[in-house]
């Protein structure tokens, strides 16, 4: 049996379990392949999961390992590399690990149909990983983008800047954070939300709820809104691919 799963922390909601979990049902492979959870509280402990379960051939990675799980890895894919960022890890029958990032691509695949020509510009929230992976996205799809952080960086704005000229500016704004991820569903980051329009894409990575108060206040004021499922899928199946190179 042919092992693969999901490192994180407190991950006890994912995506990744049920949906891998009931692709190996229908697809009637579950006697060859399973998914599981790997809840660890440090990276350290990444070292234990691989000598304890040597059948594993692949991994998802997600909040709060996607960057500081390079150091431990073989070899990363040219994508991973820019970004800065690792999501799908898959592992050799010698023990090689390869990482690559699969986000920008479900992330480019889920937002592309929304696209009108007037959506030049996209503001980014928060500074993770994943954020990284979707900057790597808009760049290859000619979106300029920014990215919003509560403290200043280089090549990064603050929330307190953000004003009705932002959103002249902006057309795609893009929550990158945890706020409002379920059970803390009452978040959402602090943006002037009146200045969404019908001229606005929202779309939040979050799936969980599937709306989201930053989708919901975007929504309000007539923004066009997208969560984080369709990506999630289309990420999860690009993993699957690299796993069954």
């Amino acid at each position: 049996m042919k092992k693969l799963g999901l490192l994180g922390r407190n991950i006890s909601y994912s995506f990744s379990q049920n949906y891998f979990t009931t692709k190996f049902k229908q697809e009637k492979i579950f006697d060859k392949f399973s998914y599981e959870n790997f809840d660890i509280q440090n990276i350290d402990n990444f070292s234990t999961i691989l000598k304890n379960n040597p059948e594993l051939i692949g991994l998802n990675i997600t909040i709060p390992y996607k960057e500081v799980i390079i150091p431990f890895l073989d070899e990363l894919s040219e994508n991973a590399q820019e970004i800065g960022a690792v999501n799908t890890i898959r592992i050799s029958p010698n023990g090689k690990l390869f990482g690559d990032n699969t986000d920008f691509f479900g992330f480019n695949k889920s937002l592309e149909p929304l696209l009108k020509s007037r959506h030049k510009k996209a503001l980014i929230l928060g500074t993770g990983g994943a954020a990284k992976a979707v900057a790597f996205g808009l760049k290859k799809l000619n979106i300029e983008s920014v990215f919003v952080s509560r403290q200043e960086k280089e090549d990064t704005i603050t929330y307190n800047q953000i004003d009705a000229n932002t959103f002249d500016d902006f057309q795609i704004i893009i929550n990158c954070t945890p706020l409002g991820t379920f059970p803390k569903t009452e978040l959402f980051p602090e943006i002037p939300y009146q200045y969404f329009t019908s001229k606005h894409i929202a779309f939040d990575l979050i799936y969980n709820p599937e709306k989201t108060e930053f989708l919901k206040k975007a929504e309000n004021n007539g923004a066009m809104i997208k969560n984080g499922y369709d990506m999630l899928v289309f990420q999860a199946e690009k993993a699957w691919e690299i796993w069954n190179e």
